[in-house]
């Protein structure tokens, strides 16, 4: 299968991006803001698919996200993308990949418990204290993440939930849903996406030998380096149960709640594709977890990345269209290259304004796309200059609408570039 060129260049971008494991991670103690559902949502790997996406998108319900609280910045848009469970659809590109993960772990001796429709909203403790994100990290920042209020937000990572199930007793288990991040606008960057995380811990009587250890003493140990075996193995098979027999290869990384930390790259119609991080849980972690008698790997991916490779599909927003054009094209359990139905032409807007110190690019972003929806394509920076007598720095960017499912007038799009010129200036910009 020969992968496009469109979908190739918004895969590469897309992996440094949305990768599943950008240090941004989660956790939760007995602190819960909404009732426990760990249980009700974890099911078997083979458990009823209705059942599953029923569970999934009963968090449809955009009031639970928007309030008056003055550190609430979920927009509407954003409200009203969340319980929409594409991971739990069979038919859609994103549950196909999900099932087919699952499918290969079903096969391995080791039984994985599968959670795929927990609560969105999480706590600041879930999503960064317990998996070691630091106080002062940008990924807490209301420019990447969204909150409901000061405690709790729209999870940024399906890690939010490890250590909630480390700490129920779950030893083996995969925890797939929807996560939400403030980023930049293009073909492979969106504000909503979908990622799979993957935990197991090792029998006690396996670690006897690192009984004790901590730090140095037990990654140089032979347990540590027999999870991280264990854990590359195991991903080297996923990787040939989605793509087939692939030439691989395995960097260092940091994460702040693995080490060892690694990376995995895949080679793919002659490319180098990133498309995992992974490593062996930190001890710091575990104990958090009330886990700290066990050890054990974790790995994480992002579900979108995987499928616009597979299915070269090479818009990101294609994903989460109505139209049946897109959906008619894909069957459960079948992995069928993309057939790009329009291709309507863009039109093109600059807008340009001198910004303040404190001028966030992630906030012009989210603005925009609030006010023009999905037809907004990419948002790039084209000029910047700063003015030595004003001590004002200017910045340009090109703004590129474009429908996937008709063609836009000049009319509508002047409405909606004045609209923006004229909510810019809530940023504290000045618009030239």
């Amino acid at each position: 299968m020969k992968i496009s060129t469109a979908a190739a260049f918004a895969v590469a971008s897309f992996s440094s991006s949305c990768h599943s494991w950008s240090t941004t991670s989660h956790r939760s103690a007995a602190f819960s803001i909404r009732p426990s559902t760990a249980a009700a949502t974890s099911t078997s790997l083979f458990s009823a698919v209705e059942e599953t996406s029923s569970a999934a998108t009963k968090y449809a319900d955009p009031s639970r996200y928007l309030s008056d609280h003055p550190n609430n910045n979920v927009p509407p848009h954003i409200a009203a993308l969340v319980g929409k469970g594409l991971h739990t659809r069979p038919s859609h590109p994103i549950g196909i990949i999900r099932s087919k993960i699952q499918e290969y772990f079903a096969s391995l001796p080791v039984q994985y418990t599968v959670y795929d429709a927990e609560d969105p909203i999480v706590t600041t403790q879930q999503c960064f204290d317990d998996l070691r994100i630091p106080p002062d990290h940008p990924g807490r920042s209301p420019s990447d993440t969204y909150y409901v209020d000061d405690a709790t937000l729209l999870r940024t990572h399906t890690s939010a939930h490890q250590s909630e199930h480390l700490r129920s007793g779950a030893d083996a288990f995969l925890c797939a849903g929807d996560v939400y991040r403030r980023d930049e606008i293009d073909s492979s960057h969106y504000p909503a996406f979908h990622q799979l995380e993957g935990v197991r811990l090792f029998p006690v009587e396996d670690m006897k030998g690192a009984e004790g250890l901590t730090g140095e003493e037990w990654t140089d140990s032979p347990e540590c380096k027999m999870i991280a075996d264990d854990l590359k193995a195991t991903l080297e098979g996923l990787m040939d149960h989605l793509f087939g027999e692939t030439e691989k290869r395995w960097n260092e990384d940091y994460f702040p709640f693995t080490n060892p930390s690694y990376e995995l790259e895949i080679k793919y119609e002659g490319e180098w594709l990133e498309v995992l991080g992974c490593g062996v849980v930190h001890e710091e972690v575990l104990q958090m977890a009330d886990r700290a008698d066990r050890r054990g790997w974790a790995f994480g991916l992002g579900l979108e990345r995987l499928a616009m490779i597979l299915f070269e599909i090479p818009d990101i927003r294609l994903f989460w269209t109505e139209d049946e054009r897109f959906h008619s094209q894909f069957k459960e359990g079948e992995i069928t290259k993309f057939q790009s139905y329009s291709k309507f032409p863009p039109v093109y807007k600059d807008i340009a304004f001198w910004i303040p110190e404190d001028f966030v690019e992630n906030d012009f972003f989210e603005m925009t796309r609030g006010i023009a929806g999905d037809i907004v394509e990419k948002m790039e920076l084209i000029d910047e200059f700063t003015n030595p007598k004003k001590g004002k720095t200017s910045k340009c960017y090109r703004i590129t609408y474009r429908s996937m499912d008709r063609s836009l007038t000049n009319e509508e799009i002047d409405a909606l570039q004045d609209e923006v010129r004229e909510k810019v200036v809530d940023l504290g910009v000045e618009v030239r």
